[in-house]
């Protein structure tokens, strides 16, 4: 089976996209956020809850929860595809400077950016980390959770490309 087989076969999987963010205490002298786009998040555990997060293996993010045990993750409605797309790409402009125009909060549990107008927010405390191939699977527990009332539904990857519900 070669690489484009598998990404093909997998790409025809929907997933919901989330905003995974943390407070970097080490980038300048406040500190800064920083976030990643991801769509590899589920829900692992009820009792505890736990969540499970997928990320590149020596990414930045990869790199910040590695030594940051403090996270959130921001369901994304569809209205986000935008910010979505932002902090996905490669090469991208600073964190720093994307966080000033998507309107956030700090999360009280952990200091992380929380999107206003996400569909659910979570705050997250690692216990785990597991090497799998090329990616880092990060568990974590649910310190804190959030259901604001948004209209719409949820932002979905599918087949390479931002969707919605039909």
């Amino acid at each position: 089976m070669s690489e484009e087989e598998f990404r093909g076969a997998l790409a025809r999987l929907a997933a919901g996209v989330v905003l995974v963010t943390a407070h970097d205490d080490e980038e300048g002298p406040h500190g800064a956020p920083a976030g990643m786009t991801a769509t590899a998040f589920m829900s692992v555990s009820l009792d505890p809850p736990l969540v499970l997060v997928s990320v590149r293996t020596g990414s930045r993010m990869d790199e910040l929860l590695e030594r940051q045990p403090l996270w959130a993750a921001s369901l994304l409605p569809e209205e986000h595809r935008v910010i979505a797309g932002r902090f996905a790409m490669k090469g991208r402009l600073s964190d720093r400077l994307l966080f000033q125009e998507v309107p956030h909060i700090r999360g009280a549990a952990t200091g992380a950016p929380l999107l206003k107008g996400a569909l659910a927010t979570v705050e997250c405390r690692t216990e785990r980390r597991v090497t799998a191939g090329d990616h880092t699977l990060v568990i974590a527990r649910v310190l804190t959770a959030a259901l604001p009332a948004v209209p719409g539904g949820p932002l979905l990857y599918y087949r390479g490309g931002y969707r919605h519900l039909a």
